[in-house]
């Protein structure tokens, strides 16, 4: 028994193991998958001296509690939350060192959705197809983590970030989403594509590490017919029967049959990942480069 592992003490609504996922498998049916907020997952990294690919977990709302079994350092982004360790407020964003046995307990977010847990040497569950993030949809990696769960940890590369806090930054009020028309814009009315980028929705309740779910007006179409299972890429808002755009994020699907109305520039995904139920979303038209 490796005394460089963490265990489990409590998993939260969601905690995954991710890393920047296993791109260029699209051809077997295989998502990318990956953290859904990269950038925070890149910074926590980096403020324990990780390489950006190392795995971290990414927890949903209510964050997690872990409790190492050698002493590591630890650093915690993405949504803002209460972090304490041993029963002791601790930093948020930045490096905290956390003893052997004590509890590091991530508090439930106080603004966005998905936090960030970076351990010095990364966690080093089994890779598959390169990658040891979970993949909600096809079921590739290592299970959500339930409480109980061991989880192995490498070496630490380098050293932690002489910093007090790094800058992050906030969960969006609005989440403003540019997107460039089609491929299959022309499968809905001319009001369709214009309530699109004119007019409001709203974060669903329904999103997950699959999609962005949204409410708000009904997308017409101008064709009554399914189109045939055609290749799906990250950022795609696809309308399926109910006319309310889906945005795909990294578990999306790689093939649909559900036209796609626009496809969303990749920079303004990770804010998608923060965006609480109810959050105004707006679609913001660009031109095709």
């Amino acid at each position: 028994m490796t005394d460089r592992a963490l265990v489990v003490v409590r998993a939260g609504a969601l905690t995954t193991v991710q890393d920047r996922g296993r791109p260029g498998y699209a051809h077997l049916g295989v998502p990318r998958s990956g953290a859904l907020d990269p950038l925070a997952a890149a910074l926590v990294n980096r403020l324990v001296g990780n390489p950006p690919d190392a795995a971290v977990l990414e927890t949903t709302l209510n964050g997690c509690a872990l409790r190492p079994r050698s002493t590591v350092t630890v650093a915690i982004g993405g949504a803002p939350c209460p972090v304490t360790v041993g029963g002791r407020p601790a930093a948020w964003g930045a490096p905290v060192v956390v003893p052997a046995g004590e509890l590091l307990d991530v508090g439930a977010a106080t603004a966005g959705v998905r936090a960030y847990v970076a351990v010095g040497g990364g966690v080093a569950v089994e890779p598959v197809l390169g990658s040891r993030a979970t993949d909600l949809l096809s079921g590739l990696g290592p299970a959500p983590l339930t409480g109980g769960t061991v989880l192995p940890l490498g070496t630490p590369a380098g050293p932690p970030a002489r910093v007090d806090g790094a800058p992050q930054p906030c969960p969006p009020a609005e989440l403003v989403l540019r997107v460039t028309p089609g491929p299959r814009d022309d499968w809905f009315t001319a009001r369709a594509v214009r309530d699109l980028t004119t007019r409001a929705y709203r974060v669903s309740a329904a999103s997950n590490r699959i999609g962005l779910r949204t409410e708000g007006p009904v997308l017409e179409r101008a064709r009554t017919g399914e189109l045939p299972s055609e290749g799906m890429v990250l950022g795609a808002v696809q309308v399926p029967p109910d006319g309310r755009p889906v945005v795909f994020l990294a578990d999306h699907p790689t093939t649909g049959g559900y036209p796609v109305i626009a496809v969303v520039r990749a920079a303004d995904l990770p804010a998608a990942a923060q965006a609480l139920p109810g959050t105004p979303v707006r679609f913001v038209p660009v031109r095709r480069r």
